[in-house]
């Protein structure tokens, strides 16, 4: 099905019924894609104003309890969760649990067995459990997918991973982000995207060395600074460089991968931008600009996306489609991350 038609399609979409656990800044996004592509039956947060900020702004019912939000609407099609990464796994059992598909936002969870669980529920209750990894939308990252997956650079030798980010002591301040029990680590809130991205075009990782620090950030109980080796399965090296201390702004999110026949880097500040290529017999050639950054005030996440992660969570469930981003994939993305903070060394 083309895009035109998915587009006329969704425009009729309105029988799936969604719900959306965790009402931050985040939620906002999806409400809007749920609103233009179904119905938003419900919403829950813990804080009060923030439930019925976003059920008043959508004609919503506000709930405080995922319990008692599961066990009254029982007409819930999917369940988007929204939450602090600490509590994906959970929330998401208890949806698949209750019969709902579920859309989990990044990273999937904060461990590779609770990842296990949620698969599991998922079987059990024969539900979807889709994994938001919009990155993998970004147009040089599709043309950059598509060249290695026809072998155009031939062996892959290497690849440098750099995220160069800026993250104040505003956003840590009375927030879940910080802390090792909600939010993990700098790789799985920043930069888990960009790992599900070395995974998905390189592959599985076999070996890691890696040095971490905080420098900037007394406030939080995690390394704001991160410099890893990585070994691939197919044999390939690669580097991340990464740290949520560049000066004032977001600078640079890149991906620059050596090949046999060819060299690319895609960059930009969010991995938006075909910045060079030199491959055999072969150019990637004009790519459309994608869509902005997500806004969230004082600062930038990845590329907004999040449409066309819920197209194809709508091709998936109306249309038999192919997911983008499976379970699997999320757990192995956690899974690297497991393997790069296990082998860290505090220095």
């Amino acid at each position: 099905m083309t895009n035109n038609q998915l587009d006329q399609e969704y425009n009729n979409v309105s029988d799936i019924r969604f719900a959306i656990i965790g009402c931050g800044r985040i939620a906002q996004r999806h409400a809007e894609h749920i609103r233009s592509r179904g119905v938003l039956v419900a919403v829950c947060d813990e804080v009060k104003e923030k439930a019925d900020q976003l059920a008043n702004e959508y004609n919503a019912t506000a709930y405080y309890s995922i319990d008692k939000l599961l066990k009254t609407e029982t007409g819930i099609d999917v369940v988007s969760i929204c939450t602090p990464n600490g509590l994906h796994a959970e929330h998401s059992i208890k949806a698949l649990n209750a019969g709902c598909h579920v859309l989990c936002e990044k990273p999937m969870a904060l461990v590779a067995h609770d990842c296990e669980l949620m698969i599991k529920a998922a079987n059990e209750s024969r539900k979807r459990l889709f994994i938001i990894k919009q990155n993998r939308y970004n147009p040089p990252v599709v043309a950059v997918k598509k060249a290695l997956d026809e072998e155009r650079l031939g062996k892959i030798y290497s690849i440098q991973l750099n995220c160069f980010w800026n993250r104040g002591s505003d956003y840590y301040t009375n927030s879940w982000k910080g802390t090792k029990k909600l939010d993990g680590g700098t790789l799985f809130t920043q930069f888990s995207h960009f790992i599900d991205l070395l995974y998905w075009m390189i592959g599985d990782v076999v070996d890691v060395q890696s040095m971490i620090h905080n420098y900037k950030h007394p406030e939080i109980e995690f390394e704001d600074t991160g410099v890893v080796m990585l070994k691939f399965a197919n044999g390939a090296l690669g580097g991340i460089n990464y740290t949520v201390n560049s000066f004032a702004k977001n600078m640079e999110g890149s991906l620059t991968i050596f090949g046999e026949k060819g060299t690319v880097k895609i960059g930009g500040q969010y991995l938006n931008e075909l910045e060079y290529q030199q491959i055999q017999d072969y150019k990637i050639g004009d790519l459309s600009g994608g869509n902005n950054a997500n806004e969230y005030g004082t600062y930038q996440g990845s590329m907004s996306n999040h449409d066309r992660v819920y197209d194809n969570l709508i091709d998936v469930l109306q249309y038999n489609g192919s997911i983008t981003t499976s379970a699997w994939e999320g757990l192995k993305t956690v899974s690297i991350i497991e393997k790069i903070y296990s082998t860290a060394i505090t220095v």
